[in-house]
């Protein structure tokens, strides 16, 4: 196909989606204006959300914002995930198991380099509004450490992952009726970028026009009541001068594309036709390089749906009876004044009311005026207000488990089960992080494993402020099974883990065969408990076990060592014992390898007095 048929068919596959998907983007609208506190508008003709004007002057039209809060807490439940993750070993080869310690090391490095916490709580926070969100992982050359210098003063350098967070406004299947992304056989991204920015990324000039974009907004609005007006922030849709779109199609690899197929359009220029760059899925395969994160799953739904949706009822439902509660009050407290027609000035009635003090003449011979009786708030309005707000935590996932007015008379058995059941509600919406978060792993590591073919250096600060310094390349990756050390942080509290600690303390179970608790297990101890820059004196046995498994390195390839006075030889046999045992045992073996072994062992024997 010629490059103008591959732009216009593209074009064309990219206005079928959003027309598509308009029913979806109209509800995405509805939630973040309920979120931010605009929830007088509804989807109108067209899909498009307007706001509801006033029916009468006097009409009350507050909003009380409860979905806001009620998000706000599960976003702070959610931000205590912070999953720990190690590399299940490809072999139990001594080799294998060096480059998944290296795998971690990379994984740690690169959230730390990246701050992948704060692209996760990002994507969580569009997940929970939305429903949906999207994670990008991507190679960017210009990212990195410089390793030459062009005649022209490019500068090249090694390249590093990339990783960006993706509304789902950006995204665009080639059918929402695929639950998984797995299941999409092309996927769109859309963004709109200026024509300055297009030029940096690309080198190309297009022709810039108006973009219709969405964009928060403080103008007035119809809140308010009986002589005041409110103002709230609503999201409407804007339009972003000189610009145009760029749109990546991906198209999984099949029969016509054995590696795939990567489309960018900017404008209405074909940018690049090729091949899917990154070799970022299982067994060596080319994926999208996306990753969906939702909140709930929809049976037969691309899209997951957000809690805001379910609340959006019932959060009508209470502005009303709050707002009608209060236009009773008013009813009350200003009265209702009967008069017979031309006794009084109305305009003056009107206009002042009935000041305290007022000299109210009338016409006479004719009744004066009255106030028509009223009774008292129905009892009806507090009740459906009580219900109103139970429905909200019930179909929200939490509870008042804060309010001690509700939990001091229970017992520890039975806050313990509430805690349990509170956390459960969430289980859905932590499943998919975790698996989001365990893909992104998987994602950077063969990313790496493909473009990083010289040697690179990587830095880890511990939390004692050790500094662990590492070098590797992409053939040093063999394995990318990536796995959780624990199974549910959401309970993981700091409180929570030092009462679990203090429990294994009381029953000894810390403590060494001779009841005691050694010096690498203190440093653990209060590490874990929040204290680990209180001891910060050298592990002597890691170290001694580090340079141990340096040793049978040296030894392995045929390297005479030393045995050194300083050495905790008992530590270093066992180590090297357990490494012949493991490793050279287990093959056909070299007899001079095996020597060098065991004459290394008599020594540390000697020096042992054994």
């Amino acid at each position: 196909m010629k490059d103008n048929d591959i732009v216009k068919q593209t074009l064309a596959d990219f206005e079928s989606r959003v027309a598509d998907r308009k029913c979806f983007d109209s509800q995405w609208q509805l939630n973040m204006n309920f979120y931010m506190g605009n929830q007088f508008c509804d989807v109108g003709y067209g899909g498009l959300v307007r706001e509801i004007d006033k029916q009468y002057f006097w009409q009350e039209r507050e909003v009380f914002n409860h979905i806001a809060p009620l998000i706000d807490i599960r976003l702070s439940k959610l931000s205590n995930i912070k999953p720990k993750m190690y590399i299940v070993p490809a072999t139990n080869d001594e080799s294998d198991i060096y480059t998944a310690k290296v795998g971690k090391k990379i994984l740690n490095s690169v959230t730390s380099k990246m701050n992948i916490t704060s692209k996760i709580n990002q994507a969580t926070k569009w997940s929970e509004i939305c429903g949906t969100s999207f994670y990008k992982i991507t190679w960017n050359s210009n990212l990195g450490q410089v390793v030459a210098i062009e005649e022209n003063g490019n500068k090249i350098k090694t390249g590093d992952v990339e990783i960006s967070v993706c509304s789902p406004f950006e995204i665009y299947p080639d059918s929402s009726t695929h639950e998984n992304l797995e299941d999409c056989q092309s996927l769109i991204h859309a963004k709109a970028y200026s024509v300055e920015q297009i030029k940096q990324m690309f080198g190309i000039d297009v022709q810039g026009k108006d973009i219709n974009v969405y964009s928060l907004d403080g103008s007035s609005s119809s809140l308010g009541g009986l002589g005041y007006f409110g103002m709230v922030t609503k999201l409407i849709e804007t339009t972003k001068k000189n610009s145009a779109i760029v749109i990546e199609k991906y198209v999984k690899p099949n029969e016509n594309y054995p590696n795939g197929q990567l489309i960018i359009v900017a404008g209405d220029k074909l940018v690049f036709n090729g091949d899917m760059p990154y070799i970022n899925g299982i067994d060596g395969k080319r994926e999208f390089p996306f990753v969906k994160q939702i909140c709930n799953q929809e049976v037969g739904n691309f899209w997951g749906v957000s809690m805001i949706s379910r609340l959006i009822p019932i959060q009508r439902a209470y502005n009303a009876v709050k707002n009608r509660k209060h236009e009773y009050l008013n009813r009350l407290t200003m009265g209702v004044l009967a008069v017979e027609d031309g006794s009084v000035d109305i305009d003056n009635l009107e206009e002042e009311g009935l000041a305290p003090g007022k000299i109210l003449v009338y016409r006479q011979g004719s009744n004066s005026p009255s106030f028509l009786n009223g009774d008292s708030v129905p009892s009806d309005f507090e009740k459906e207000e009580e219900h109103l707000l139970q429905e909200f935590t019930t179909l929200c996932g939490t509870s008042e488990i804060g309010n001690m007015e509700h939990i001091s008379a229970m017992s520890g058995v039975a806050l313990e089960l509430l805690i349990d059941e509170n956390e459960t509600r969430l289980k859905f919406t932590t499943d998919s992080m975790k698996t989001a978060v365990k893909t992104i792993a998987k994602h950077i590591l063969r990313l790496y494993k493909q473009f990083a073919t010289f040697p690179r250096l990587i830095k880890i600060v511990g939390d004692n402020g050790d500094l662990d310094v590492t070098y590797f390349k992409g053939s040093d990756i063999t394995s990318d099974d990536v796995q959780f050390e624990t199974d549910n942080e959401t309970n993981d509290s700091l409180a929570q883990r030092r009462n679990m600690i203090f429990t294994l303390l009381d029953k000894g179970l810390l403590s060494d065969e001779n009841g005691k608790i050694s010096s690498s297990m203190k440093n653990k101890i209060l590490e874990n408990i929040g204290f680990g820059v209180w001891d910060s004196s050298v592990d002597l046995n890691e170290l001694h076990s580090k340079n141990a498994d340096v040793e049978n390195t040296k030894l392995s390839n045929g390297i005479y060592v030393d045995v050194k006075e300083i050495d905790n030889h008992e530590l270093h046999i066992n180590q090297h014992i357990a490494f012949m045992l493991k490793n050279l045992y287990n093959s056909d073996f070299d007899k001079k390898i095996e020597n060098l072994f065991l004459e290394h062992i008599r020594n540390h024997k000697k020096f042992k007095g054994v």
